[in-house]
């Protein structure tokens, strides 16, 4: 049987775009559909904004900084509008390299929307349809907003780097790490932010004592963090708060408003007892898989209980010819996975080369201030596998002592006490993200503790401390 093309990618975003490129260089006549911009969420509204955004923040504290070390610099004005400019007209030049990237590999673009009506069969907005050997789903995540009376005023991740004006005041709602992020960027830049999470710490499912350390820095800069803490009721502050139970009457939320940014001034009232309006409202409370609209269940494709698209090590779905990376599989939500998961793919299906993805030791980063860098498996989750040695420090670095700051960071290592491999490596620091990127390399080499400790360290750095701890702070 003959197909239009070898492989139709759907989704533009990082795995998509590497997938469709690397087929390509195969030899393999490849498609692509896009209906937003190229580069997905990573590029256009996530990753890099977020980290231009963390760097501009930063700045805030550069001048007090300065002066400490004889500097005599004054305190600036942070000028949204301009950065907004700049930061977007990035974003274009980056979408342009994606698009050039792509018609360079012979890529042939499609700018709208596409689903499935066949296992080898994809239809186009403009109601072209194109026949494939292989399909590849890698349309990403999406911001999800909670299900209560209202919801619509608030904002979301998206949103944030389109907002016209800076709100005075903003609080935000959940743990996470987008959250957490946010909540780090928008104080840098003046904003006077509340962060309101409803469990017992930020940032679950990282180490304990890091996550610790950063709630009290986050503290410590000036956001008003209250955990334990949600929603009740919010409406717009010039109307009487709506009474009733999160919700009902969800008829009346509009999950895409289409007015300017941000949407307030908005009343909140919250389970600790107090009622505040703020400019704005940011829901960082979860992203769900995009795999409404593709026609996937009409075809057998399994989709799971959270909207994941479900597949196995080869990243193929129960339908042969139908695969699926990324953020939509909600396997490991990061654009270095979607790009090896694309990878492994191509591997697999045009080079013969059978690839299953490997999600073990994946290294992350918070972007916070201070940033948090881990790999490995945290001290909670290590001690309920088997004995471990805790090796730790905190202490103010150099930089931040010299200037009086109360900044602390944290170097843990978590070790076997059998095999005494380095099961998990933990960064609370400025640069934490640089660190954990090497470390990794280690740790997946499967390093020993000894082996760090045969590694003579680089002085005088905050790094240094992985490789000059000798006693174990506790085992378990």
């Amino acid at each position: 049987m003959s197909f239009d093309v070898d492989l139709f990618v759907i989704g533009g975003g990082s795995g998509g775009v590497r997938a469709a490129r690397m087929a390509a260089a195969t030899g393999a006549k490849v498609a692509l559909a896009e209906d937003s911009r190229l580069g997905g969420t990573c590029v256009i509204r996530g990753c890099v904004p977020k980290k231009l955004m963390v760097y501009a923040s930063a700045f805030r504290e550069m001048p007090g900084e300065a002066r400490a070390y004889g500097w005599d610099i004054a305190d600036g004005r942070f000028d949204w509008p301009s950065f907004r400019k700049t930061l977007h007209g990035e974003l274009d030049r980056l979408e342009g390299i994606y698009r050039r990237l792509l018609e360079g590999s012979g890529v042939m673009i499609h700018d709208q929307r596409a689903h499935l009506v066949a296992a080898h069969r994809v239809a186009l907005a403009d109601g072209t349809e194109v026949s494939a050997k292989h399909i590849l789903l890698a349309t990403g995540g999406r911001p999800e907003r909670p299900e209560m009376r209202h919801a619509e005023l608030g904002i979301v991740s998206d949103d944030v780097f389109l907002m016209e004006t800076l709100p005075k005041s903003m609080l935000i709602v959940g743990g996470g790490f987008i959250a957490c992020e946010m909540a780090c960027i928008l104080n840098g830049l003046g904003v006077a932010v509340t962060q309101f999470y409803r469990g017992a710490q930020i940032l679950r499912g990282f180490d304990d004592e890091a996550r610790g350390l950063v709630a009290e820095a986050m503290k410590a800069k000036g956001i008003d963090l209250h955990v334990g803490t949600n929603i009740l009721e919010m409406g717009p502050a010039d109307q009487v708060m709506w009474q009733g139970a999160v919700g009902d009457n969800m008829a009346d939320a509009a999950p895409e408003p289409a007015a300017p940014l941000p949407r307030g001034p908005v009343r909140v009232k919250a389970s600790n007892g107090t009622e505040r309006v703020f400019d704005a409202v940011l829901f960082a409370t979860g992203r769900a898989p995009n795999s409404r609209n593709l026609g996937l269940e009409d075809l057998g494709v399994q989709i799971g209980r959270r909207g994941e698209v479900v597949v196995d090590a080869y990243s193929q779905t129960a339908v042969p010819s139908i695969f699926a990376v990324g953020d939509l599989t909600n396997r490991v939500n990061l654009t270095p996975v979607a790009i090896r998961e694309g990878m492994a793919f191509v591997r697999t299906v045009f080079e013969g080369v059978p690839t299953p993805v490997d999600h073990d030791l994946i290294p992350s980063a918070v972007f916070t201030q201070p940033e948090l860098g881990t790999v490995g498996l945290t001290e909670e989750q290590a001690r309920d596998l088997e004995p471990i040695e805790v090796y730790a420090t905190s202490f103010k670095p150099m930089r931040s002592a010299f200037a009086g700051s109360s900044d602390r960071v944290l170097m843990k290592l978590v070790v076997s006490q059998a095999t005494r491999r380095v099961l998990g490596c933990h960064i609370v620091a400025p640069d934490a993200g640089e660190m954990i990127q090497l470390a990794a390399i280690a740790v997946k080499m499967g390093a020993t503790k000894e082996d760090f400790d045969r590694t003579v360290a680089v002085h005088p750095t905050m790094a240094e401390e992985l490789v000059t701890m000798r006693a174990p702070v506790r085992k378990a």
